[in-house]
Formats: C-alpha cells, structure tokens, sequence
C-alpha cells in the first residue's frame, strides 16, 4: 500500500514557466485573514481604517526578512556554501521566531511614528498573527517539512486523520507526527481564547503578553517532537530556549507594566 502513496502537489497553479506553491498561498492566505481581521478591530478602536493596511506593507517585508535571516543564520554550514539560494524562500526555511522578531522591531517604529500606541496595535493584531502562524503551518506540510519523528501508520489512523493527511506525512518510506496540525490547531485554539479575552477588556498590552506566552508554551512541547529543529548547542534546540525566554520576559513586562501604572489603560478604552 505505501508504495502508492504519493505526496501531494507542492504547486498551486502553473502560469507558463511560473509555478505558484502551495507554501506562499496559504502564507498569503493568513496574512489577508490576519489583514481583515485587524482592520476590522481597528474600526471599532476607533484607529484609522488605513492604519493596518500600511503597517503590513512595513511588517510584511520586515517579517520575511526576518524569518529568513534567522534561519539562515543557523544554517550557515549550509548556506556558506550555497549562497545562490539564501533568497530562495519558496523552498521553505523561515523561521517564525525571527519573524516575529523583524515584525515587532519594524511595528514599534511605525507606531512611534504615527502617534499611536505600539501596544494598542499589538493588542489588536495578536490574534491575526495566529491566524498568520495557524495557516502558514498548513504550507509546512504542503512542502513535507516542519514534521515529528517516526511513528506508525496506525498512530495516525488513531488520531482519526483523515487519509490525505496521513498520506502526506509519509516522507522517504516512514511516517511522521504532524506536528504542524499540532501547532496549528493550538494556534486555532489561541485565536479564539484571545477574542473571548477582548470581553475580559484587559489592561493595554497585556492581550499581546498573552498571546505571547500563548504561543511560545505551545511551541516549547511541539518544538519537542520535531527533528529538523534549529540548535542553540548540541543538545539545546533555540525554538525551546527562546520560548522559555519569551514567557519569562513576558510574565516580568506584564508583572512590571502593572506595578508602574504603565498599562492603566484598558483594551477597550477609545
């Protein structure tokens, strides 16, 4: 039976000599739901209707970039040798912790110079980011990457898969943990703790720390089960230490930011 399994297309559509992935669809895809989702909250903050839509051409940029220095910068035994694909991102390797680290920086400064509160906007576009995170997981396992160890055909039928996705985590003989349903259907769960948290009407800021910690608690376990995880050390992976470091950080600005009076404000303030 296995060896008639065959993977699904990795290309969405062919235009003459262009091919159109998978992978950059359904990346596309989050980001216009993030997009939509945000402006439509925005509108109700009382922001600008234009506002979102120019931070993700700051953002967007800023993120890709991000993503793929980081993971390059990993990677150099590889890439030192192959610098012709460093810019080859329809292959894959983008990292979302260097994402969301090139996202932030551009953000902050974009909010610094438009007069609105860089936590306002943060607050307002966290669950877009799942969204973002959620769907861009889907592309991972277009392209067969992003996946767990071995496990048995029969370890996915009792997850009650269906059988085109059991089929498409099996890669070169053996299948894999779908670690990326792992993650995106944690990041699903995030997206809707996270509006049901707009009604709790928490004080500014602290519905990014929560999405924050949100995030990086689910990635430290399912970083767990991945084997082409980024190492800090040979035994340390940096997805693991840089969650670990996010929650911290996390809990002591939201601890912080509370003692000083600094998030008096609350997320449903105008």
């Amino acid at each position: 039976m296995e060896s008639n399994i065959q993977p699904l297309d990795k290309v969405f559509l062919h235009l003459g000599p262009l091919s159109i992935k998978w992978y950059g669809v359904l990346i596309g895809l989050g980001v216009v739901l993030g997009l939509w989702l945000a402006i439509r909250e925005s509108k109700r903050r009382g922001i600008p209707d234009d506002t979102f839509l120019d931070l993700i051409l700051v953002a967007l940029p800023s993120a890709i970039i991000g993503a793929r220095i980081y993971y390059v910068l990993f990677e150099w035994s590889y890439y030192s040798k192959h610098v012709s694909e460093i810019p080859a991102i329809w292959h894959g390797g983008l990292a979302i912790h260097g994402g969301l680290i090139g996202a932030f920086i551009a953000s902050y400064f974009f909010a610094k110079k438009r007069g609105i509160s860089f936590w306002k906007l943060a607050d307002i576009a966290a669950p877009s980011i799942l969204v973002g995170q959620m769907l861009g997981r889907w592309g991972n396992f277009m392209n067969q990457e992003a996946h767990g160890g071995p496990v048995t055909r029969s370890f996915l039928e009792s997850l009650h898969l269906p059988n085109w996705i059991i089929n498409q985590m099996y890669i070169d003989g053996t299948y894999y943990h779908p670690t990326f349903l792992y993650e995106s259907l944690w990041s699903l769960l995030g997206i809707i703790f996270l509006l049901i948290l707009r009604r709790a009407n928490l004080r500014r800021g602290e519905m990014f720390l929560t999405y924050l910690i949100w995030y990086s608690v689910g990635r430290f376990f399912i970083e767990g089960l991945r084997t082409d995880s980024l190492m800090l050390t040979s035994t340390i992976r940096m997805a693991q230490f840089i969650s670990v470091v996010i929650i911290i950080l996390s809990i002591i600005i939201l601890v912080y930011r509370r003692v000083k009076g600094l998030s008096n404000e609350r997320y449903l303030d105008a």
